[in-house]
């Protein structure tokens, strides 16, 4: 989804010119030369916001910003763009703590000690695209401290993710796995294979990643209809856009449910009984969203009684799911552990959107990326 409702589409033309802890190859080195930010601004559609930085409440001209890092060269990289600003390198929490009380900008997490430690915060730039944890900070949610984050940076690869789910349940592929790990050559009639070419797809949430993985069921030639929580505007190879509460409508004429959507109160516990047995039974679902908007034991009876052809999912409720979760042994379930995110390009656009981000804040230009608090995304 959407990150604002005010919001300005940018193009190249216009263009001038991070969870706590990340692992340490992402930190090791800058990003590659072989793009730039305009070029990753204009490939992702990231969007800017309506008002110049310095124009928004909470800013004031920078002196100092802490970004969670293991790499001089990474900051030093950060800082040729930050001039007359201390950019501080910190190497773990209690380094980031110790510098914290005087920073002006956070870069690279947004955990709830080192903002309340941080008096003088007015800026955070994290390196994920979920934001519910950093939401639930007051100084955050009331508006105190401009959050910006990594919306659509994970669009490409969470895509692919997606379509590497479904293909996995609608071809059987992960029948054919159990089999080739005992060396067993047999076909399966676990039940009837689904071309995708003609079917439908549900996407929920169309936001950035939504619509890649919109444009993605498209190329298989499957019909797609979406939801959105900002109206129904919608791409071309859409075939209809609903608002949020067609849902209900909507997930009966879908084949294929993919769940988009970032953890709202409203986006809780959406997928529960009552949504499952809406499907059809020979639908599949796909989360890439959030585990917590699926009722979870829901979702187990839902595939244990046949409510519904099977699940692909990256994401769950617990998570990390435990060994003895009934989940694990649900039929006609692919499981990955919240790994749709990870991608190598993602983590290089990633720190080229940062370092724009921070240019852009420190001349108090218009930022990417900036949170609604209100919405939550």
């Amino acid at each position: 989804m959407e990150a604002s409702g005010s919001i300005t589409r940018i193009s190249a033309a216009k263009i001038p010119g991070v969870g706590l802890f990340l692992l340490a190859s992402l930190f090791a080195h800058p990003s590659s030369a072989e793009e730039n930010a305009a070029d990753v601004i204009a490939a992702l559609g990231l969007h800017e916001s309506a008002v110049a930085a310095r124009d928004m409440k909470a800013w004031e001209k920078p002196h100092k910003i802490v970004v969670l890092s293991d790499s001089t060269a990474r900051v030093s990289w950060l800082q040729e763009v930050a001039k007359d600003v201390t950019v501080v390198d910190a190497r773990g929490r209690s380094e980031a703590m110790a510098q914290i009380a005087d920073a002006d900008a956070l870069i690279g997490g947004c955990n709830a000690d080192l903002v309340n430690a941080g008096a003088k915060l007015r800026w955070i730039q994290t390196q994920a695209a979920g934001v519910e944890d950093c939401l639930a900070i007051p100084r955050v949610r009331d508006g105190s401290i401009i959050l910006t984050n990594m919306q659509r940076v994970n669009g490409p690869n969470i895509s692919e993710h997606a379509m590497a789910l479904i293909l996995a349940l609608t071809r059987q592929i992960d029948a054919y796995l159990a089999n080739q790990s005992e060396a067993k050559w047999q076909r399966l009639q676990r039940q009837k294979l689904m071309d995708l070419d003609g079917h439908t797809m549900l996407v929920v949430g169309l936001g950035g990643i939504g619509t890649m993985i919109a444009e993605r069921a498209h190329a298989f030639g499957m019909h797609v209809i979406a939801t959105r929580n900002s109206g129904h505007e919608g791409p071309s190879f859409v075939d209809y856009v609903g608002v949020a509460d067609e849902l209900p409508k909507l997930i009966g004429q879908a084949d294929v449910v993919v769940n988009v959507t970032p953890l709202t109160p409203e986006t809780t516990g959406l997928f529960n009984a009552a949504m499952f047995e809406r499907m059809k039974p020979s639908a599949y679902f796909i989360n890439v969203g959030r585990g917590k908007s699926v009722v979870t034991d829901d979702l187990v009876t839902a595939l244990k009684t046949g409510r519904i052809a099977g699940a692909g999912l990256d994401v769950v409720d617990p998570e990390p799911l435990p060994e003895d979760h009934p989940l694990w042994h649900a039929p006609n379930v692919v499981i990955t552990p919240h790994v749709a995110g990870d991608s190598e390009l993602k983590l290089d656009r990633a720190w080229l959107v940062t370092r724009e981000n921070l240019r852009r804040y420190v001349a108090g230009d218009k930022l990417l990326s900036v949170v609604d608090v209100k919405r939550g995304y």
